[in-house]
């Protein structure tokens, strides 16, 4: 039997994306941000405060970078949603990470993370219930260490985190279990 739990936000796995944008003077600011998806073929839709620095970066460079945080970039990648670029001037900086300039978008790549979507601002939507900005996705690079052999990213070489909001911790995502498409196709013919 279920137990009511009240208003949870009962959705599970919420990924890892390491928002990243430069201020007006190309300074770099990273956000964590787990309330995020793909919304179109082309399209990211990240559901982020209009408040936050990189929020307002986006806003006035009209481009921004999302990066799957992994396993081995934990600690900074929670770093990130920790500290405000609102409140600490030198949060990048401190990290010691790296950042390049992309060559698609004006937004910047982050070296360590594995995995990066370059996207131009596509829209912001805002209404009573959210507020979200939407980046068109014009590339997408990987790091070879976590493509396979057809050079489509692995999940089980990303690591990539997952969000757990139940008990606010980190997961690595990994096995599979089955193939989408394929698993359920015996209930077609029923």
């Amino acid at each position: 039997m279920k137990k009511n739990l009240g208003v949870v936000q009962a959705v599970y796995p919420m990924p890892v994306l390491m928002i990243a944008a430069y201020d007006e003077n190309e300074k770099v600011n990273v956000m964590n941000a787990a309330w995020g998806m793909i919304c179109s073929s082309d399209r990211i839709a990240l559901f982020i405060d209009e408040e936050h620095k990189t929020t307002q970066n986006i806003l006035k460079t009209k481009a921004f970078t999302v990066s799957i945080a992994d396993k081995a970039h934990m600690d900074v990648a929670d770093f990130f949603g920790i500290a405000s670029g609102n409140k600490m001037n030198d949060k990048f900086e401190r990290t010691g990470y790296h950042a390049v300039k992309s060559e698609f978008v004006n937004a910047p790549v982050i070296d360590e993370f594995p995995v990066v979507m370059e996207c131009e601002l596509a829209e912001v939507v805002e209404n009573d219930s959210f507020y979200a900005v939407v980046g068109k996705i014009v590339n997408t690079a990987a790091e070879e260490h976590v493509l396979s052999d057809n050079d489509k990213i692995d999940p089980v070489k990303l690591n990539a985190l997952i969000f757990d909001q139940f008990q606010h911790g980190y997961y690595v995502s990994g096995e599979q279990v089955g193939k989408a498409w394929d698993a359920g196709k015996d209930l077609m013919n029923q």
